[in-house]
């Protein structure tokens, strides 16, 4: 299967786009007919045809740079580019004559007399284009000597961690240039010199580590030599096999080829027929694997009876046993609703199936929640209560038919980079583009590409704001009334029109709520309604606020109001932050939702599940992952199945949560590093990473793609085996073999999965839900016709001011968000060289609140809310506002959500991370929770030394 993969990537000239029209041409004798518009080498190879070529690949523009791809066509003068010329009718081509043979040849021995002799130790040796083509043309001899420029010099750049760049090798195909430029939009990359003496440059003669590169790996997987290779293949050599998976890390869900070499991982390359990346990657999936097989990672199961006791080593036997003991000590002692389990959205879905089954029928209790209550879950209600279905409407495709885009909340070259690089390419086709976020992204100006307009909103004011849009959609004609009157409810409609129309909600009245000015949201109402597809990508700046579901609400409002849902181009695009955490809520992971959102009250739904699993389940909710730490603090709750999730890091009001944590008997952790949780663990399990599993992701597009094990665990266990094993000490039978066992039983009882399996998604590659009898291939578009719930439902979305506004004890407003090289709470990626980028999170404060505080670059200072302080280094800048500050959260020193409150949104307690109140301070020492984490940390390292030193295994250092 890999052979195949790579050769028909390899082979295939640019695909152009495809045209109505077609034409007839003759190539080497054989009639082949293609789209209007087609090069002549794309329609040589469509036909089997394989026209040598180094500058071509199939992923950038033409180029004919190489003059390789040579072709003779009848009736034309020379020797024409075949990757450059169209294919016309009645056009007869000759891809291989005597002439051509000997032009080609002629131009190797140019490409060869300036290349190094070191093939036999190059670290590309079987994976080089150079060589290949070489081959291909016949090559022998040399007939110039070998005195080029590149035998002269040698420049090897190793300053990146992932990959070196020798330009000894360096052809000057320009594919690494046009890679940085088209596929990942950084313009990173140039050529300097001339003649012999040109070379790739970073920046303006930069090393990599320093230049503008993102370490995206574009320009590695472009390179037909190895002037860029990465660093595993010059230490391991090539692969030997390979098996495509989905990236674990952001929920944009890339495709890889993880390239092996036994049980050994050599590189994960993009897989250019992965449906939500096509080829490209982020620094995160392509490079940042090595924490599988880190020092830290936790291999045996551990118990102790207090958390203050050391950990003692045991069988998974052992373990499990206990575990299982304590939650039926807890039930028994406390009641039934004592225990719960919280879900992982970085595992996959068949192992969130079988936690939320595990509580609800084994622990018989609805007390499960998973991370998305924290992050999307006003996602879900909002979308739910409009549209009717609790998830995004489109594909990442859909993007390149989009004439004006609205980021909102959300800074996807940071947090979805992938996405990012389409949406980045579309823009410079001329798409429109509007940023609404208190800070200034990487969108709102970045090379080749400027914001219409950047309503830099106030935190906390997002309603308010989509509300002064929608006033201006509503008074100005601009409602797109024929698709209102056919797809969505009159009353509920005409109730929302005379809402947004009262001059209260004005953007010349909530200017002074907002901060932005009335002039600059009426040109984007304007632009937005009036300019074609109009598509909104909303993320975690959106949903973290007190009114994160009314924001989603005001969203869908607007999308129908301009008729903006049910086509490519268009739609309300939620980008999801984890890579299943879509899957995670899908999978039935709320308390009062069984799988496939049905509410766990219907009587008929409960049923099925009921007979299915052989048991009686609760009619009524369980508890929320914030019910369940006031539980605990008031003595109710006393048990916690913890997988893959981080809650004491992640979670707002950290030393409240430590404190409920504190408070419980038994909770156990499943993870593979002993994380901030663990310290308050009584049972650890470790857990697995997703080379070691079977299963399936579901990213933010609703696409379901195969989770392939390329390894044997670490640890002896998939993640689904240890729980199927603690559900059977717990007296509950699970006897799956396989997790594909786990996704038929997840198609009989969710209907959005009735027609998905394992032999369909090795079939198709990939499948967006749903996926039953009325789409037996997926639902790449939703509403089309129309909504999910019958007709939309518009809402009155009113603004109510956070309870966390600015004050003189607090008179600034603390936000957050991700940076690119780090992810989430960093447990993977404070494994990897990804620190060189960000080894620390830092607050940014704008100059003019710096000043006033008496704050240079660099100082360390306090930040002090309701809920905690903590201290961070300060960095001036004005991509925050006066009034502003905002840091990251990916190192648990830090403390961020120490310092975040337990304000949250209406509907769904997800958290209002976003809007914090603080003051800021210079100081001169950690703040008294540091102080804590740092002994607390110091302790547990000495523990792990120990234990390693028993083994003869050495840690990492800290």
């Amino acid at each position: 299967m890999l052979e195949t993969v790579i050769k028909r990537e390899r082979d295939l000239g640019t695909p152009e786009a495809e045209s109505a029209n077609t034409v007839t041409l003759i190539i080497d004798g054989q009639a082949i007919t293609v789209p209007e518009g087609t090069s002549v080498m794309r329609a040589a190879a469509l036909a089997g045809i394989n026209i040598p070529k180094l500058c071509a690949t199939d992923s950038l523009d033409a180029f004919g740079s190489c003059r390789l791809c040579l072709v003779q066509i009848e009736g034309r003068r020379g020797y024409p580019a075949s990757c450059t010329t169209p294919a016309e009718e009645g056009m007869e081509v000759v891809t291989e004559n005597a002439k051509l043979h000997a032009l080609r040849r002629g131009v190797m021995e140019l490409y060869i007399s300036d290349h190094p002799l070191d093939c036999l130790t190059c670290p590309a040796n079987g994976d080089c284009e150079l060589q290949d083509m070489a081959g291909v043309v016949g090559l022998r001899n040399v007939r110039y000597g070998y005195e080029g420029a590149n035998h002269l010099t040698s420049t090897v750049d190793d300053s990146n961690p992932y990959f070196s760049y020798d330009d000894t090798k360096c052809i000057v195909c320009n594919r690494c240039v046009r890679a940085c430029e088209e596929t990942q939009g950084t313009f990173a990359l140039t050529i300097s010199g001339r003649g012999f003496g040109s070379r790739v440059s970073p920046g303006q003669d930069e090393p990599f580590l320093q230049s503008e590169c993102v370490s995206c790996g574009a320009c590695v997987q472009a390179c037909p030599t190895s002037t860029l290779q990465e660093k595993s293949v010059i230490e391991l050599g090539q692969a030997e096999h390979a098996v495509l998976t989905t990236c674990a890390y952001c929920g944009v869900g890339c495709g890889f080829k993880a390239e092996m070499k036994g049980q050994e991982v050599v590189r994960m390359t993009p897989w250019k027929d992965g449906k939500a990346n096509r080829g490209h990657s982020c620094v995160k999936g392509r490079f940042a694997w090595g924490y599988t097989t880190h020092k830290e990672r936790v291999l045996n199961p551990m118990i102790r009876k207090n958390i203050s006791d050391p950990w003692r080593e045991v069988s998974w036997e052992e373990a499990i046993q206990y575990a299982a003991s304590e939650f039926r000590r807890i039930q028994g002692r406390y009641g039934r609703d004592a225990v719960g389990g919280i879900t992982s959205s970085r595992c996959t879905n068949e192992e969130t199936w079988l936690v939320q089954k595990l509580i609800r029928a084994a622990f018989n209790t609805n007390n499960v929640d998973t991370c998305a209550r924290v992050c999307h879950s006003p996602t879900g209600y909002g979308l739910k209560q409009t549209l009717g279905e609790s998830a995004g409407t489109q594909t990442f495709d859909s993007v390149m038919k989009t004439d004006v885009v609205i980021v909102m909340g959300a800074n996807p070259s940071s947090g979805h980079p992938v996405f990012a690089s389409r949406l980045k390419k579309r823009l410079r086709q001329g798409a429109r583009l509007i940023v609404i976020d208190p800070r200034r992204i990487e969108l709102v100006s970045s090379p080749h590409i400027k914001a219409d307009y950047h309503l830099q909103v106030r935190p906390g004011t997002n309603v308010a704001l989509l509300t002064a849009l929608a006033h201006v959609i509503a008074t100005e004609g601009l409602i797109d009334e024929a698709y209102v009157a056919e797809r969505c409810d009159p009353k509920s409609f005409n109730e929302w029109r005379e809402f947004v129309s009262r001059a209260e909600n004005s953007p010349e009245a909530s200017a002074e709520v907002t901060g932005v000015p009335a002039q600059a949201v009426r040109g984007a109402a304007r632009l937005f309604a009036t300019q074609g597809n109009g598509a909104i990508y909303y993320g975690l700046g959106v949903t973290e606020h007190s009114q994160g579901s009314t924001t989603v609400m005001a969203i869908a409002n607007l999308a129908m109001a301009t008729g903006n849902v049910g086509r490519e181009g268009v739609g309300v695009n939620p980008l999801r932050g984890q890579n299943n955490v879509q899957g995670s809520c899908d999978m039935g992971s709320f308390p009062h939702e069984l799988p496939g959102y049905r509410h766990i009250s219907d009587n008929v739904v409960r049923k099925q599940f009921e007979e299915a699993w052989n048991v009686t389940l609760q009619p009524e909710p369980g508890l929320r992952i914030p019910n369940m730490f006031d539980a605990a603090l008031g003595g109710t709750f006393k048990g916690l199945y913890c997988q893959g999730e981080d809650i004491v890091q992640s979670d707002p009001n950290t030393q409240h949560v430590a404190a409920a944590l504190s408070a419980m008997e038994c909770i156990v952790v499943q993870d593979l590093f002993l994380n901030e949780t663990a310290k308050y663990a009584h049972v650890f399990l470790p857990g697995s990473s997703f080379l070691e599993k079977d299963g399936t992701f579901t990213n933010a597009e609703r696409r379901i793609s195969r989770v392939r094990k390329v390894m044997e665990p670490r640890n002896g266990l998939a993640d689904w085996e240890v729980t199927m094993a603690l559900s059977n000490a717990l007296g509950y039978p699970m006897n799956y073999t396989h997790p594909s066992e786990i996704m038929d039983e997840i198609a009989r009882l969710t209907p959005t999965f009735t027609g998905v399996s394992y032999a369909k998604l090795e079939k198709m590659g990939s499948i967006q839900w749903p996926c039953n009898d009325a789409a037996p291939e997926g639902t790449p578009i939703m509403h089309v016709d129309a909504f999910v719930r019958g007709k939309g439902r518009f809402l009155v979305t009113q603004y109510v001011p956070s309870d966390e506004r600015s004050t003189r004890k607090f008179p600034l407003l603390l936000t957050t968000g991700r940076i690119l090289s780090q992810y989430n709470v960093g447990a993977q990626t404070r494994r990897t060289p990804n620190v060189m980028w960000h080894a620390e999170d830092v607050l940014e404060i704008h100059p003019q609140d710096a000043e006033d505080r008496g704050v240079a670059e660099g100082d360390w200072v306090g930040v002090q809310s309701r809920s905690g302080e903590t201290v961070l280094r300060a960095t001036l800048t004005d991509r925050v506002q006066p009034g502003v500050v905002y840091t990251t959260f990916h190192f648990p020193e830090s403390g961020a959500n120490v310092v975040t409150t337990d304000s949250s949104d209406w509907a769904t307690n997800c958290p209002e991370y976003k809007v914090t109140a603080v003051q800021v301070m210079r100081v001169s020492q950690p703040s008294d929770w540091q102080r804590k984490w740092s002994r607390f940390t110091d302790i547990q390292q000495k523990l792990l030394r120990e234990r390693a030193r028993e083994s003869d295994v050495v840690p990492a250092g800290k």
